[in-house]
């Protein structure tokens, strides 16, 4: 799966998020400052050649539908940003989250009772 860019992201999680839709529903759905339709379609075309996206015409329109799920993307993609940005460490990881104040403590334990009950 070839990696994709931060505006490639974005659109897919529109298009994850949406299920399907044509460039005019997704360009709805897009935050602001929102790109140029004609930008936004041909990084859905770009998002086609790699793979990303499929099309079912309907007479010169597409509607476009996500190839590769949300959890394929992430299972792909996760391990590079571990190992960069965190030493391929977990720890490192959640620590970082904690440290930033981004998860509480309920969140923590949370996490920890997921653990225990994959162990049994």
């Amino acid at each position: 799966m070839e990696k994709l860019t931060a505006k490639e992201e974005e659109v897919m999680q529109v298009l994850w998020d949406a299920g399907k839709g044509f460039v005019k529903d997704l360009l709805g759905n897009l935050p602001d400052p929102k790109p140029h339709y004609n930008t936004l379609s041909t990084i859905i075309r770009n998002l086609e050649e790699k793979g990303y996206v499929g099309h079912k015409d309907y007479g010169g329109s597409h509607e476009y539908y996500p190839l590769v799920s949300r959890e394929q993307y992430r299972q792909q993609n996760f391990p590079a940003i571990l190992s960069r940005y965190f030493g391929n460490s977990y720890k490192n990881l959640v620590s970082y989250f904690a440290e930033e104040e981004k998860i509480s403590a309920e969140e923590l334990q949370e996490i920890l009772d997921m653990i225990n009950r994959k162990k049994k």
